[in-house]
């Protein structure tokens, strides 16, 4: 199973066509989810704002705007740049029966593609949204992987940078090193890299020549995101997340940036723990609804 971004997905490579599928992970009970937009109050601007950037930080190989929707195909790698996320009101009153008539429009789009179709919901939600989950779950689709987007603001700081930052083709082999990814999601992976048109930082902590923990960078006017965080199993508890994310954060400071935000699963309690210590607040829930 591969580690990418704390996000569960396993790459399938078939031989007719050779095309990866992905297959999701269950991780929580497909109960409704009205209580993801309603449990905590968003700071709906904001919100809006990490999810525009988080997408350009993370780019999709192919990508459609619809109606409000923006959809995104990357051969199966990720479920970041392989869902429909909606990220404006549409252009009409959006009646059941109009969403269902989009729904099954993206579903054909998606098995064109040879893959399951993927909204990416937020707590931002409209009443749009909220009734789109519903007619979602109605249709069959399952819950997969509640995440939390976090957010802190930046500020000066006399620390030290304890981390090298190497080229994308040196970071990524440390990363496949570490995580165990191999191909063809790899590959894969340095194309989604290979796209994005901001400031990044391929950072990695190193003991000796090897390295412990990896994690990116990317900057997007007063935003930086961090991404693809990971430490060496046998290298935690050592304070190397910590170092590794305030030096992102670092980083980003000195490139401009006011505010920081990053991705985490819901319960991976550990990183939330490091991620309170370092003044990081909850922006705004996220969930993917996977097709049957």
């Amino acid at each position: 199973m591969l580690a990418i971004e704390n996000l569960r997905a396993r790459i399938v490579c078939e031989t007719t066509p050779p095309i990866p599928v992905i297959e999701y992970d269950v991780y929580m009970s497909d109960a409704s989810s009205i209580s993801f937009f309603t449990s905590t109050p968003v700071d709906t601007g904001a919100a809006q704002r990490i999810e525009e950037a988080s997408m350009n930080a993370w780019p999709a190989m192919q990508q459609n705007l619809f109606d409000g929707w923006v959809l995104r195909w990357s051969k199966g790698f990720t479920k970041r740049s392989n869902s429909i996320v909606p990220v404006y009101p549409a252009f009409k009153t959006e009646s059941n029966e109009i969403l269902l008539d989009k729904i099954r429009y993206c579903e054909n789009l998606y098995a064109r593609e040879q893959l399951q179709t993927a909204f990416r919901l937020t707590s931002i939600g409209d009443r749009n949204t909220v009734r789109l989950d519903h007619l979602l779950a109605e249709r069959g689709y399952k819950i997969r992987e509640r995440c939390d987007v976090l957010t802190c603001p930046l500020s000066a700081s006399s620390q030290n940078l304890s981390m090298t930052l190497l080229t994308l083709e040196q970071w990524l082999k440390a990363y496949c090193y570490l995580t165990g990814l191999g191909e063809p999601a790899a590959t894969l992976h340095n194309l989604i890299l290979k796209g994005i048109a901001s400031e990044c930082a391929f950072a990695v902590l190193t003991e000796g020549n090897e390295p412990v923990a990896c994690g990116l960078g990317v900057v997007e006017h007063e935003l930086v995101g961090l991404f693809d965080i990971y430490t060496h199993p046998e290298k935690r508890r050592r304070g190397l997340g910590r170092s590794l994310v305030t030096s992102l954060l670092h980083w980003g400071h000195g490139q401009g940036a006011s505010r920081g935000y990053l991705q985490v699963v819901e319960d991976n309690n550990p990183a939330h723990a490091l991620y309170d210590e370092l003044g990081f607040t909850h922006s705004h829930a996220c969930w993917y609804r996977i097709a049957p």
